[in-house]
């Protein structure tokens, strides 16, 4: 059954999928992650964001857990099988971005992680598509030759993705992006994709014998790479240099069907005919022109890089067959499953927010493709209740935090750790009164908290937070109820930082929310939180 996995997809593939189980990885990585990033989380109208909260997304930044993972980075590529030579050079090339380009070595010490999980679940047969553009592709092809092997580079497809623009003088405007495919074995699936029969195309086809079978054009026989066993002489023709395109038989087999042009002069060569009846149409090149960028309209989501459906078409087409699995690891607003599901192909999508998955699942998959969840298609990941919740603090305690912030309408931080601190922030609108001269974008403060043991010392942190943050509410999520006791000392301690009073409402300083109460719909009480779907609220005063 088709998958769409909530996570990162690199707990995600570790844990959940088996080793070569998949026939085509598509993967558009986002570098300037700002833009990405900030789209998902587009209220249910279209509204943008606020401008103020642009800041908080940016993920390429060269923290402790991005070196620990520069620190492994070798053994583990030694364990995937990249050759020692390869390693030594990707700690000379580490070394040296260290100083020159921290934020780009983050990037990619983030995509080797990955990139090295995706060789071993995709099958021998297999393919991947990398969409990146200009800012990294120079360096994403050489890690790539690294962890695929030169040999198993195909092509660099230049997608001509939007007219030129004149945005400056002093450069070629950039109106392309690149894909690089790699295959997994000698054997891998492609499948010749072909244009339109246009207005040029057809020229070419310009005799007809009016034999009714319309309009062909004449095509070499001769071989364009030395074919020493197709030296043969036909009918009196010398054989060309290379030799024949094709053996003695289908030649006998094309004289036999009219298909031959024969000159008069034994000198000169064979060649064949080409009816345009029964041509597939030109072959498509490793630069693609003719799609263009997403149009407004139905298939748009509002993400800020959407691709085509139709681009996405043309890949699985030329990757796959009917009923391969296609695998998206960042997989967004979900054009690859579309696209695979129109083309009749399996499918594995995975995403980092929630909010993501829940409108890929309501938009796209249900209300556009009409699938049913459970029927055609599952969602895994996303806590339903607690139990879910404990399993997906287990697994990966960061997205835990992450789902907990995500579901009370919050916006993660970009620090990743695995308990404590200010792990997310609801921002709102505060109104200017007589009382409060303050206005613009404010925020709460979540922390969360999945462990058992919560102590009164949470909430004296938070209480520091409050006092010192310039925030002015403060919230706690915790996994469990405290307990009668505990929770009566929470309140107590909770209450005495007072209330925030805007235009006569009174919004406690300081609230908490367990996991249960997150999934029964109960949200923290502030003024309209910026993205609020649901507007159900917890007052705790």
């Amino acid at each position: 059954m088709n998958r769409l996995y909530y996570g990162d997809c690199l707990t995600i593939m570790r844990d959940h999928m088996r080793l070569g189980s998949v026939e085509l990885i598509y993967l558009d990585p986002p570098f300037q992650s700002n833009r990405d990033y900030n789209a998902i989380y587009k209220d249910e109208t279209g509204r943008p964001l606020p401008d103020q909260i642009n800041a908080f997304c940016d993920m390429w930044a060269l923290n402790e857990e991005r070196e620990r993972a520069l620190r492994t980075m070798p053994v583990l590529m030694r364990e995937a099988g990249v050759e020692d030579e390869a390693v030594e050079f990707w700690k000379l090339w580490m070394n040296a971005l260290r100083k020159t380009n921290p934020r780009l070595l983050a990037y990619l010490s983030y995509m080797v992680e990955r990139l090295l999980l995706m060789k071993g679940i995709l099958k021998p047969t297999g393919s991947i598509y990398l969409h990146c553009d200009p800012t990294a592709s120079h360096y994403i092809k050489v890690m790539m030759d690294a962890i695929f092997g030169h040999d198993s580079f195909i092509s660099e497809i230049i997608w001509n993705r939007a007219q030129a623009k004149g945005d400056s003088k002093r450069k070629f405007a950039a109106n392309h992006d690149t894909i690089l495919l790699y295959k997994n074995g000698k054997n891998f699936c492609f499948n010749p994709i072909y244009g339109d029969k246009g207005k040029d195309y057809r020229a070419r086809f310009d005799r007809d014998d009016k034999d009714g079978r319309g309009p062909y054009h004449s095509a070499p026989l001769d071989s364009p790479s030395p074919r020493p066993n197709l030296t043969y002489e036909y009918r009196g023709y010398s054989p060309p240099a290379n030799g024949w395109r094709v053996s003695q038989e289908e030649m006998e087999r094309l004289d036999q069907d009219g298909r031959l042009i024969l000159p008069a002069k034994k000198t000169q060569r064979i060649r064949r005919k080409l009816y345009m009846s029964e041509a597939p149409g030109p072959m498509i090149g490793d630069v693609w022109t003719d799609i263009g960028p997403l149009q407004s309209g139905q298939e748009r989501l509002g993400y800020a890089t959407q691709k085509p459906t139709q681009l996405l078409e043309r890949i699985i087409s030329a990757s796959t067959n009917e009923g391969d699995v296609v695998f998206d690891p960042f997989c967004g607003c979900a054009t690859t499953l579309e696209a695979a599901h129109k083309l009749g192909r399996q499918w594995i999508g995975i995403d980092i927010a929630i909010h993501a998955i829940k409108r890929v699942a309501k938009v796209r998959l249900q209300e556009r493709l009409r699938l049913a969840e459970g029927e055609h298609f599952t969602i895994e990941g996303v806590p339903h209740d607690v139990e879910g919740a404990r399993d997906l603090w287990s697994r990966d305690k960061y997205h835990f935090q992450k789902w907990a912030v995500e579901q009370v309408d919050g916006f993660v931080t970009t620090r990743q750790s695995g308990d404590g601190g200010v792990d997310g922030r609801i921002y709102f609108a505060m109104p200017e009164n007589d009382a409060n001269k303050r206005r613009g974008l404010e925020s709460m403060a979540i922390e969360v908290k999945g462990g058992k043991n919560v102590g009164i010392n949470v909430v004296r942190e938070l209480r520091g937070v409050l006092d010192n943050d310039g925030t002015l509410l403060v919230g706690l999520i915790v996994m469990d109820p405290l307990g009668e006791r505990k929770e009566r000392n929470f309140r107590e301690f909770m209450a005495d930082a007072g209330d925030l009073d805007v235009l006569g409402m009174k919004y406690a300083r300081m609230q908490i929310l367990t996991v249960e109460d997150i999934l029964e719909g109960k949200r923290f009480n502030t003024p309209g939180a910026v993205g609020r779907v649901d507007q159900s609220v917890l007052p705790l005063a």
